[in-house]
């Protein structure tokens, strides 16, 4: 192999290394968007959860206690 080979070789490692490297860099931020999607949501479900829990007072706990009827 001669020089120019190599450069050339070099170049395009250099080329495949930068796209992985972006490509690296819009998953990172698309897994933190994500991440912080979810903890938005298991915080309004949390709410949610406590709304309903208020609203229906302790018929709630009765109903989670019940046994289903096929028993």
């Amino acid at each position: 192999m001669n020089e120019t080979d190599l450069t050339g070789r070099l170049e395009a490692l250099e080329v495949r290394y930068a796209h992985q490297e972006a490509a690296l860099e819009e998953l990172t931020r698309t897994v933190l968007a994500q991440e912080q999607l979810i903890r938005l949501q298991a915080e309004q479900l949390g709410q949610l959860q406590h709304s309903v829990r208020a609203m229906l007072g302790g018929a709630a706990d009765a109903v989670a206690d019940e046994r289903p009827p096929h028993y």
